[in-house]
């Protein structure tokens, strides 16, 4: 699935490869039919912001963004497990599967890191891409939630993988959103300094305890269940911003 692709490369570090691909990358946005044009045409403000922008700019927001606390790592495990050891054995089981699939990844790439994720699941048939997405659907719509609190325009990559999971957005977005209301947000030097402190303790007491068992389920595992895709067709009536209509993959 192409769209998958060009959403992983949209949350990932912002580098020449982006910048570089942006005709192809716009393209790639506009031809995308399992996203209705609503999304199409906020992942192309995303894109814009991006390509727009001066890179070092670009990437000091980025930086600030996703590099500050915790609420929205990239990781995905980190929102399941925190830094406990059963987010060691889910890696491990995740990497089982990239092997078994024939998916290769770099030596330094954590195989939970949400990018990394999307570019496998474009190398899976439709089906197997959507189950993915559709089982990681509640960490999606709280990283979405909380990118729309801080007025970010990358919310528009996660609540485009919602839709194409297949799941309703409105709902599990409006759950996420009353959770976020009740949060207090991590990205405070106060808040950081906090958590250095908490993990070295937690580090100390890690030393002391056995380990215990888990069998985390890991992203992209099918399940029995999964709603009948969306995909959305354009009827063009005078040339662009013509009304759009989705019907029924069937």
């Amino acid at each position: 699935m192409r769209i998958l692709k060009v959403i992983s490369l949209l949350l990932d570090y912002p580098d020449a490869p982006l910048w570089q691909a942006q005709a192809e990358l716009a393209q790639a946005i506009d031809d995308a039919r399992e996203i209705s044009p609503e999304q199409r045409t906020a992942l192309r403000g995303l894109l814009d912001e991006l390509a727009g922008g001066d890179p070092m700019d670009i990437q000091a927001r980025y930086d600030g963004l996703f590099e500050r606390g915790r609420a929205l790592s990239l990781l995905l495990f980190e929102h399941v497990h925190g830094e406990s050891r059963d987010r060691g054995q889910a890696m491990v089981d995740l990497m089982a599967q990239y092997e078994e699939a024939g998916f290769a990844i770099g030596v330094r790439e954590l195989p939970d890191y949400i990018p990394l994720y999307l570019e496998y699941l474009s190398t899976r048939d439709d089906l197997s891409a959507r189950e993915g997405l559709a089982d990681v659907a509640h960490l999606l719509a709280l990283l979405a939630a909380r990118l729309e609190e801080r007025d970010s325009r990358y919310a528009a990559c996660l609540r485009a993988l919602l839709q194409i999971a297949g799941v309703h957005p409105q709902q599990v977005m409006e759950v996420a959103r009353d959770r976020v209301a009740e949060e207090v947000r991590d990205d405070s030097l106060e808040a950081l300094d906090k958590v250095w402190e908490e993990e070295a303790v937690d580090f100390l007491k890690a030393e002391q305890q056995e380990r215990c068992p888990s069998q985390p389920r890991a992203p992209g595992k099918a399940r029995e269940e999964v709603p009948v895709p969306l995909h959305w067709v354009d009827f063009n009536q005078g040339g662009p911003g013509a009304a759009a209509r989705e019907v029924h993959n069937v």
